[in-house]
């Protein structure tokens, strides 16, 4: 009696079998961002400052307009203007908050040694790079638009007291809500890919809090006009076009948001580029 014996599956039919597709990588990605307490507690501060800061910014201002004397005769672009600045304020700090998560999001996989079981899942590699930044960008970004929205309705309240009023449906105050969630947003993937290239939690975090904190100041210090040139083409200096910034061109000494926002993400490309490629060169 003759025994049939299966033909063997040749190596790349198995390796297609069990390879992750770009949907799997992505859940597992999402899986992992969620089970981080790091990710809980930052996206919590970000809220929180973002609040804080409407609160504290809008009381500032209206106790500071003699009980509302001077609001009632203000023009509505003032109003408006007041209303943004206190309702985005807050995206100056929850930028650091960002940064620090960026970084943990992939140091705590070097630390821990999960990234090699990462990177056997996605032998590739880069699949594995480009989900994180995806699903890091996608719940950064609604988390700092979520808290800007927040922001918005604290400062109508405080400033709604001395007849200073400002809507949604404004351009000048849509614009800016939404520009500091996707600033808050890059910057989380700017530190990913940072942390990627570095590879330490320490490190990794000094390396972008100091170019968003050290470096500007730095650069104000040299007495050279070369220097006070670059500091507007710096990553937290053009991120802060993107969310105060009134006009889309070019005014002044302003950059506008357009061109703001191109050179954030010209800071953001060449760090997941070195991140790729230092992932593709070194071993887990």
């Amino acid at each position: 009696m003759t025994t049939i014996t299966p033909p063997l599956a040749h190596p790349s039919q198995r390796a297609r079998s069990t390879s992750l597709s770009f949907g799997g990588v992505l859940r597992s990605e999402w899986i992992k961002l969620r089970s981080l307490r790091s990710t809980t507690w930052s996206y919590l501060i970000v809220i929180a400052i973002s609040l804080g800061m409407a609160l504290i910014m809008s009381l500032s201002m209206a106790s500071g307009m003699n009980g509302g004397a001077d609001a009632s005769s203000m023009p509505a672009a003032d109003q408006v203007s007041l209303v943004m600045q206190s309702s985005v304020f807050g995206v100056f700090f929850g930028q650091l908050v960002a940064g620090v998560l960026g970084v943990l999001v992939i140091s705590g996989e070097y630390t821990t040694g999960m990234i090699r079981s990462t990177l056997t899942a996605v032998p590739k590699r880069l699949p594995a790079l480009a989900a994180k930044a995806v699903v890091l960008f996608v719940a950064t970004f609604v988390i700092g638009l979520l808290a800007n929205l927040g922001a918005f309705l604290v400062s109508s309240v405080v400033f709604a007291g001395i007849d200073v009023s400002a809507s949604i449906t404004d351009s000048a105050i849509y614009l800016p809500l939404l520009g500091g969630a996707l600033y808050l947003a890059l910057i989380s993937v700017f530190a990913l890919g940072v942390g990627t290239m570095i590879r330490s939690s320490a490190g990794g975090i000094a390396a972008v809090l100091g170019l968003i904190l050290l470096v500007p100041t730095v650069l104000q210090m040299i007495p050279a006009e070369w220097a006070h040139d670059l500091i507007p083409y710096l990553l937290s200096s053009a991120g802060l076009g993107i969310f105060t910034s009134t006009t889309a061109e070019p005014a002044g000494d302003a950059l506008g948001a357009w061109l703001s926002l191109l050179i954030v993400l010209a800071w953001v490309g060449a760090s997941i580029a070195g991140a790729a490629v230092l992932l593709k060169r070194r071993d887990a």
